[in-house]
Formats: structure tokens, C-alpha cells, sequence
């Protein structure tokens, strides 16, 4: 991870080298960033500064912010309000901020393996029988969200978006609660294993062309009959980076939120209710997440902490 993170911060810094460039990071990355530096010989034109966005002296507002900021399921452990700081800040009327936009998304899946190789294991463990540790593996392997890669095999309708980041107009206290209702229609006959999150970011201007729904409201059903790949394909979107089971792997892989029990789904079966994520009050890079769901005649709470 040091690596790559070391990588994408000089990308953009080297990129950026003819406009000039404040590099800014709080951990050994900045460290390394300044040898690098002085080994090219770009001291006059890139400052590195080790300590926090929030802590640091910049004399002159600047045209472009560049931040990696996205947690998993994007928000956590995120570094979007020390953007929010530096755009206040430092950034001049009309500068640009990459990645610009988010959208973070939420589907109901189905992954029996998932449940094969964690819980019913215990079933028969090499010949001996051990089911009575089921309950206490379920509680163990379910209990938080798991961060892990599926694949769109394993999504059993369109998602729906559970909100939406404009980091030219996103406040802080934004970040603090978010709260969706959704609907969906299952495609197939399957068990129902849990829920899972993924975004998506853009690399635009203040000034988006394409339509989107607001933050808390689900797609429409055009939209929701549409792959998510294919927003990547409108001439009107110059980059966005997915991490949708569909599309290529990434660090981030998807947030998993497992049900203690699988529901088994008819295929049309309808499943509706809420999701909240806030920040914890313990820790502000931790999310408590609330999912309410209702199908077959009866509701459902899962409650979770992503620590």
C-alpha cells in the first residue's frame, strides 16, 4: 500500500510540475517525496510539506486539488474533509478539485461459497462434526463488513444510489449522516447473503452535463435497467474510475454486509427498506451502519460497525 500510494502521489505531483506543485502528506510518503524530489532536481518547482492539510502554511491560492481521499465503500476512514479544508482554503474561484464527483452504490447479492467456506464448513470438519460452532462463526465472520471482490455474478439486481459527492459544494456536516431508501426487484431464484457497496468517481469540472438523481433517492428505472459500466461510456464524462463487481478489480474492492441468516428469493421478489451510514462518535473515520429490509412479509435489521 505504501507503494502505491507513493506511486499515485509523484504521478500527479511530477504531472503537474510545469504549474508548480504543493505536496502535501502527513505520513513517511511526504519523507520519501522529498528525496525523490531533490533527486530530479525539482526543488524550485515542487514544495513538499509533511504534516496535515489542516496544520500546514500555504501563502497563495492554488488552480487544481488532487487528493486520493476515497475509503472503502468510499467514506470509510475518508479524507474528504480535509479536502472540504484545502477547496475553503486555498482553492482559487473556478480551480478544479480530481476526482470531482462520487457516487456510492448498494445492491443486494447472493454468495453461497462465501457461506460454504466460512459457516457450513463446520458442519463436517474433516469427519467430525462440529455444527454447534455455526452460530459462533456467523457472529465472527458477519458481525462487521467484509471488504472483499465479487463478481457481477453475484449481484442480484441493478444497485441504486445510496448517495452522491460533489466536492465543489460538499460540506462537512453532510458527511456526518446519510440516509437512503431503496427497492429492489430481484433477477433471479437465489439465496439472498447480504448486501454490498462500491462507488464510482469522476473527473470533471465544477459543472456536471450528465443527470443524476440527489444524494438518498434511488435510480430511476431507466437507470436502474442500465449497466453502471456504461456511464463510463458517455462522451460527455472524460474519466471515471469504477470499482463495480463488473469492472476491474481495484484496492478497494466491495463492502460486504453479511446477513446472519440467507432469505431465499423468488425471482420478482420485491425487497425494500432503508440504509443509514454515520460517522461514529468514538472515532470519525469509523461508520455505524444501519440496513432495514423488508421482503417476504417481514422486516429485517442489520446493524453494523466498519472499524
Amino acid at each position: 500500500m505504501l507503494a502505491a500510494a507513493l506511486v499515485f502521489f509523484l504521478y500527479f505531483v511530477l504531472l503537474l510540475v510545469p504549474l508548480g506543485v504543493y505536496a502535501v502528506d502527513a505520513s513517511d510518503i511526504a519523507l520519501q517525496a522529498m528525496e525523490i524530489v531533490r533527486e530530479n532536481e525539482l526543488s524550485d518547482k515542487v514544495i513538499v510539506l509533511h504534516g496535515r492539510i489542516e496544520d500546514v502554511e500555504i501563502e497563495e491560492k492554488v488552480d487544481v486539488i488532487i487528493s486520493e481521499w476515497m475509503g472503502y465503500m468510499l467514506l470509510y476512514e475518508s479524507m474528504l474533509g480535509s479536502v472540504i479544508f484545502a477547496r475553503d482554503k486555498w482553492l482559487k474561484p473556478g480551480g478544479l478539485i480530481l476526482p470531482s464527483h462520487a457516487s456510492l452504490y448498494l445492491a443486494p447479492i447472493t454468495n453461497s461459497h462465501r457461506y460454504q467456506d466460512s459457516i457450513y464448513f463446520w458442519r463436517d470438519v474433516y469427519g467430525i462434526k462440529m455444527s454447534c460452532m455455526m452460530p459462533l462463526a456467523k457472529q465472527c465472520t458477519f458481525m462487521e463488513p467484509s471488504v472483499e471482490t465479487i463478481s457481477g455474478e453475484n449481484v442480484l439486481t441493478w444497485p441504486t444510489v445510496v448517495a452522491q459527492v460533489d466536492c465543489y459544494t460538499i460540506q462537512a456536516p453532510d458527511l456526518e449522516t446519510i440516509t437512503a431508501a431503496y427497492k429492489f426487484t430481484s433477477m433471479l431464484q437465489a439465496p439472498l447473503h447480504g448486501f454490498a457497496f462500491w462507488f464510482d468517481v469522476e473527473f470533471n469540472g465544477p459543472v456536471r452535463q450528465k443527470f443524476k438523481k440527489q444524494a438518498s433517492q434511488p435510480l430511476d428505472v431507466n437507470m436502474q435497467n442500465s449497466n453502471p459500466s456504461n456511464k463510463k461510456k458517455k462522451a460527455d464524462v472524460s474519466i471515471v474510475l469504477s470499482t463495480a463487481p463488473e469492472d476491474a478489480p481495484t484496492h478497494w474492492q466491495q463492502t460486504l454486509l453479511y446477513l446472519f441468516e440467507p432469505i431465499e428469493l423468488k425471482k420478482n421478489q420485491i425487497m425494500e427498506g432503508s440504509v443509514t451510514i454515520s460517522q461514529s462518535q468514538q472515532h470519525a473515520r469509523f461508520l455505524n451502519i444501519c440496513l432495514k429490509y423488508f421482503t417476504g412479509d417481514q422486516w429485517y435489521v442489520k446493524e453494523s460497525v466498519m472499524r
